[in-house]
């Protein structure tokens, strides 16, 4: 049977780029766009040849109940008390959120392993849905040792965010976790600011900010030491003259197989900005879920990309769809 995908929030900026990746990658899926104000998807969805329903986020079961059975639910707005997670998990369906923090993870992560799903629920509150998560995850394993990770993402103000992002802004300068030592400490963004450096380019300030990223690569390499800052500035996308590009910078330190201690750097930059980044890490884990990159469909439960995606086989794909991704060492 065709699978049968929902995006809430689908004729949003992030929603709507889901969508078109999906269409773009080829899939012969049913695509249904959701949300309170369905009229406002009508054009977008005669482009892609998908359906509008209504749906609200507070009330979602007669919403989904009147699209009928789905395989997957794509969350693409806020869901702050769970109730479209719940109500998806208990109508059978998978489920993909992009919006938890390490400070909210707490209540949907219960709520998962309460529900016991035959699906998945695929967590991707990292950063860009897991984008930065993959590429560090795939640069970690030239490593036999790692010490540190540093990760930054730079905003250009030229960069259009749909309403979800701006919103959520306001808790973008907080308290954030990061590993420091070996231990799990919270830190007042404003005085833990950072510069990070860029090849030909103005360095910038960045402050940290408490994303699944940083639990979820501590998880996976053993770092003592992991953080990630946002900061603003001109992008590559802009210095060039072009559009505004998200760009993403990753570095570890650690020991190479041969002993080498170094400091290696991996940048991601995707010209389209990060609204289209951060719906090809949606993409990716629709393709997972559903079995539409070849694999078996997996089994149900709480899922994170860092232990549910192949990380060389997702930059791949972002890759196919105009990320550049650019590796250097410092010895």
């Amino acid at each position: 049977m065709t699978p049968r995908i929902l995006i809430a929030g689908g004729y949003g900026l992030v929603g709507g780029l889901i969508a078109r990746h999906i269409r773009a990658a080829g899939h012969g899926v049913e695509l249904i766009l959701a949300g309170r104000r369905p009229a406002e998807g009508e054009a977008l969805a005669r482009e892609l040849g998908a359906a509008t329903a209504h749906l609200d986020v507070d009330d979602p079961e007669p919403g989904l109940a009147a699209v009928g059975p789905v395989d997957l639910v794509v969350a693409a707005l806020q869901d702050p008390g769970d109730a479209l997670l719940a109500a998806t998990l208990g109508a059978g369906a998978a489920h993909i959120g992009i919006v938890r923090t390490a400070e909210t993870m707490a209540s949907s992560a219960i709520a998962v392993c309460a529900a016991a799903p035959a699906r998945p629920a695929l967590m991707l509150g990292h950063w860009q849905a897991g984008v930065l998560t993959l590429a560090a995850q795939a640069a970690a394993r030239a490593f036999a040792r790692i010490d540190r990770i540093e990760l930054a993402a730079l905003y250009d103000y030229a960069d259009p965010i749909g309403p979800m992002t701006a919103g959520d802004s306001a808790g973008f300068v907080g308290r954030a976790l990061i590993r420091r030592g070996g231990l799990w400490t919270s830190v007042d963004a404003p005085e833990a600011v950072r510069q990070v450096a860029r090849r030909g380019q103005p360095d910038f300030d960045a402050m940290p900010m408490g994303v699944l990223d940083v639990p979820s690569l501590a998880a996976v390499t053993g770092a003592r030491d992991v953080r990630f800052d946002l900061g603003t500035g001109e992008s590559r996308g802009t210095q060039a003259g072009l559009a505004a590009s998200h760009d993403l910078f990753i570095d570890i330190t650690g020991e190479l197989e041969g002993g080498e201690i170094v400091t290696r750097r991996t940048t991601v930059t995707d010209p389209r900005g990060q609204a289209h980044l951060t719906a090809l890490g949606v993409l990716v884990g629709v393709e997972r879920i559903l079995g539409l990159d070849g694999g078996l469909p997996p089994p149900g439960g709480l899922a994170f990309p860092e232990s549910f995606l192949d990380a060389w086989a997702a930059l791949r794909r972002f890759e196919a769809f105009g990320v550049r991704i650019e590796t250097e060492t410092t010895p």
